[in-house]
């Protein structure tokens, strides 16, 4: 029987939580906190794992998201459970431009694999990688809720549908 030298469950270490994060990302995840009643910080987890991951360029650390948890009083294995389960966290580098394309059931039957193709022809990466320039990357979601403008992709905030290779180079070659 090994013991472990590290405990399972990780004590928050943050006595001041001024020393976390910058002013401007305190008060973007403050306002997250404050929509939940008194007690309830943690319920602004989500957000708060968004707005990190924002800050640092388009993914998270372990370090960030041991942060997260000293920010919000909560344990980080609870922090570790939300930043890995849900598709949105990413926990390396990812381009300044990260198209999601959707690849389920509605995006399939209308062409998502054809779409794929063009784009791995054209950035010379696949799902999970990032172009020598940083600029791209490509990932595979599930579905994005927007079955009636299959196939479709999404690039930062922004959905595009009805995709052709043709509307994907417009896409792309407007992208700075």
């Amino acid at each position: 029987m090994s013991m472990r030298s590290e405990p399972m469950v990780r004590v928050n270490k943050c006595e001041n939580k001024d020393e976390l994060f910058t002013p401007e990302v305190r008060a973007e995840i403050d306002k997250w906190i404050a929509k939940y009643p008194e007690g309830w910080q943690q319920s602004a987890c989500m957000a708060s794992l968004m707005i990190v991951q924002d800050m640092n360029g388009g993914h998270l650390t372990r370090e960030l998201m041991d942060q997260v948890a000293d920010y919000l009083d909560m344990p980080a294995i609870a922090v570790y459970e939300v930043g890995t389960f849900y598709s949105m966290y990413e926990h390396k580098p990812v381009g300044r431009h990260k198209i999601c394309l959707c690849t389920n059931v509605s995006c399939m039957i209308n062409g998502s694999d054809g779409i794929l193709d063009h784009l791995t022809n054209r950035l010379g990466i696949g799902f999970g990688q990032v172009t020598s320039d940083g600029k791209f990357s490509l990932k595979e979601v599930e579905c994005l809720g927007a079955c009636g403008g299959a196939p479709m992709m999404q690039i930062g905030h922004t959905y595009y549908e009805n995709l052709t290779p043709e509307l994907v180079d417009q896409i792309l070659d407007g992208l700075e």
